[in-house]
């Protein structure tokens, strides 16, 4: 069921569908801000974090929800200044942290009972940041346990577009009370663990078997490639796997995603109350680096889908 509710002054969608509600504004930033459950003790789950907030100032920052990282996610650099990047034929340009969407304006597409399509609809600054005839649209499925969203970047104009976008999911963790991080186990099947340096290049990361506790402190800020499996879980410790997390980049959960998509692993800190675990279609800095970059030819449209489901 699809209804709406006032929030702050503004109206948000909701959808309801089995035992989960979903909280979005389709037109700030095409946000998903909120996934709750129904738990059979009548008490609720938040599975994706959204805080107390008393205004919308700055609402493209609040850390919850799943900002849409595009047309690149991460930190970009030029010749190891931040926020810029340099395009095919050579002019440097600005780029801010996660890019442009999240603090972007969105038209809606679909909104109907299984969930919504918004169309990015660029300002003036983002057509100076990523000045490319384009379309590129975010679209959501809700179902009762689990999400898909698919990012469709069509190419409207005579030059390859470049692009590595990614998601940026903010889940609860713990969410079981009396539980710390150390009650959690994180699986990520990554062969290559990377990080940025100031510079904005790629580095070795930290040694990490593919699977420990929560709250190692070396999850923190590492990008993870060279990807064994499409499918990232976060858990609680012992043989019960009801309500884990499972966040899978494509649709087939058997085939590993191309060598270069990441998952990023980041928490602001060992208190805060949420864990992000981000399905990335390559590490940041991709149009310097070139890891994780891709080009969606002149005429042609590319996607890129992620699944998050809870386990049962």
């Amino acid at each position: 069921m699809l209804d709406t509710v006032p929030y702050l002054g503004e109206t948000l969608h909701r959808w309801r569908i089995g035992r989960s509600t979903f909280f979005a504004s389709p037109e700030r930033g095409a946000r998903l801000m909120n996934w709750n459950l129904a738990l059979a003790d009548g008490s609720v789950r938040d599975v994706i974090h959204w805080p107390e907030l008393t205004t919308l100032d700055g609402f493209s920052g609040v850390r919850g929800g799943n900002p849409i990282l595009f047309p690149f996610n991460g930190r970009s650099f030029d010749a190891g200044e931040i926020t810029f990047w340099r395009d095919a034929d050579g002019v440097r340009r600005p780029m801010p942290m996660h890019g442009l969407a999240r603090q972007g304006r969105f038209a809606v597409v679909r909104a109907d009972a299984s969930g919504f399509t918004a169309s990015f609809q660029p300002d003036a600054n983002a057509r100076e940041a990523y000045p490319f005839d384009y379309e590129f649209t975010v679209g959501y499925r809700f179902a009762p346990a689990a999400l898909t969203c698919e990012y469709v970047l069509k190419n409207h104009g005579s030059r390859p577009l470049p692009w590595s976008a990614g998601h940026h999911f903010y889940f609860t963790a713990p969410w079981e009370p009396g539980r710390g991080r150390d009650d959690y186990r994180l699986s990520v099947p990554g062969t290559r663990r990377l990080r940025q340096d100031k510079q904005g290049r790629l580095v070795p990361g930290p040694d990490l078997p593919s699977s420990d506790s929560l709250a190692r402190p070396e999850w923190i800020d590492t990008f993870h490639l060279g990807l064994t499996a499409p499918t990232a879980t976060l858990a609680p410790n012992g043989p019960d796997r009801a309500g884990a997390i499972e966040v899978t980049i494509g649709l087939d959960k058997k085939t590993p995603p191309a060598p270069d998509t990441a998952f990023v692993t980041w928490s602001a800190s060992p208190e805060a109350p949420f864990y992000c675990i981000e399905p990335w279609m390559g590490p940041p800095n991709a149009p310097e680096t070139g890891v994780g970059l891709h080009l969606v030819p002149p005429g042609k449209s590319q996607s890129f889908v992620v699944e998050v489901a809870l386990a049962s």
